[in-house]
């Protein structure tokens, strides 16, 4: 038992030591990733994420501390096959944040990084109701902000020097709800209307690549 807790005792100062190797300081990172629609209900049933993308740069301190600043945006459609009303469009989701993390190198080419991105977004709803004859007869073009709160976690992949490969996974919550209303529907479709006030929140699953800034030697 002392030889196995020792040994792992050793891997763990091992580690350690590798990591501060090759501790990134300045950062540029890019992620895209599929946004998951859950809560709140009509969010969940109607919307279908295609796409989320977040640019930040980030700094990181000697004892693994990391913070960053940054914009993001996120793509959701109306699925027509959820919905009464003949509503098609998309729902734009941008904004801005700091992000407060830790990263690590736990080998020399793998680390993690887990933080939390805190900022405000802006929702806007581009939609259109259209006849049978498939003429507009209506369009929604809504907005609201609100905070938004999003933990990561990154797991990475060093490829070079310079360069690393991550995968990503967020878990975004807005300080607003959602409403049918908002991109126009006309029918509550059954929902209940207190569940339009829960927090509107969405999964992102997806990868990133990051570029360490280095000083020359």
């Amino acid at each position: 038992m002392k030889k196995i807790i020792l040994f792992f005792f050793l891997a763990f100062a091992f580690l350690n030591v590798t990591a501060q190797k090759l501790e990134p300081k300045y950062t540029f990172n890019v992620e895209l990733g599929l946004p998951v629609t859950l809560q709140n209900t009509p969010f969940n049933d109607v919307m279908q994420g295609l796409v989320g993308v977040s640019i930040y740069q980030q700094y990181s301190f000697p004892f693994h501390l990391n913070i960053g600043a940054g914009v993001r945006y996120s793509l959701f459609t109306i699925n027509e096959f959820a919905v009464v009303d003949p509503v098609i469009g998309s729902m734009h989701t941008a904004g801005a944040f700091l992000k407060i993390g830790y990263d690590k190198f736990l080998t020399d080419r793998f680390a993690i990084d887990f933080g939390v991105k805190c900022g405000y977004s802006l929702n806007f709803s581009s939609t259109r109701e259209n006849n049978t004859d498939g003429d507009i007869i209506n369009r929604t073009n809504l907005s609201n902000g609100s905070i938004q709160i999003e933990p990561t976690l990154g797991l990475i992949l060093l490829a070079d020097e310079n360069s690393s490969f991550r995968f990503t996974l967020g878990y975004n919550i807005q300080g607003t709800g959602f409403s049918p209303r908002f991109i126009g529907l006309s029918s509550d479709s059954n929902w209940d209307p207190n569940k339009y006030t829960s927090p509107t929140q969405f999964l992102v699953v997806g990868f990133g690549y990051t570029y360490y800034f280095r000083k020359n030697k």
